[in-house]
């Protein structure tokens, strides 16, 4: 019979800061991505402001909503984009009118959830 391992988990409820909207959690996810694959290890709590989830998070429920059919690729692939470029379309600088749909819509559909999960505040 295999033994059943117990770890703690660190909780910093009581002291962290949710995310005010989507697209800003999205982006905090993004910017921990590039340095992941630069290298960085994340320590929960180690940051200037504690977050009331980890990155792993907010992609994992961006993953369910497209396994429900709520998100599309082409919102996965939008969000991406954006995600590498930190920064939201802007369709008045070049990027189209149609991207800024995709990512509004992928944000709208994700904010829900996060406020759900006390993500976003």
């Amino acid at each position: 019979m295999a033994r059943i391992k117990y770890t703690s988990r660190i909780s910093t409820v009581g002291d962290t800061e949710p995310f005010t909207t989507a697209e800003e959690a999205w982006l905090w996810y993004a910017r921990c991505q590039i340095a992941r694959d630069d290298g960085v290890r994340f320590h929960l709590g180690r940051g200037d402001v504690a977050r009331p989830c980890e990155p792993d998070d907010i992609v994992r429920e961006v993953q369910r909503l497209y396994r429900v059919r709520v998100l599309r690729r082409s919102h996965l692939t939008v969000l991406g984009r954006f995600g590498r470029q930190l920064t939201p379309p802007n369709p008045h600088g070049g990027d189209g009118q149609g991207e800024a749909i995709l990512w509004d819509e992928a944000l709208d559909r994700l904010t829900t959830p996060l406020r759900n999960k006390g993500i976003v505040g």
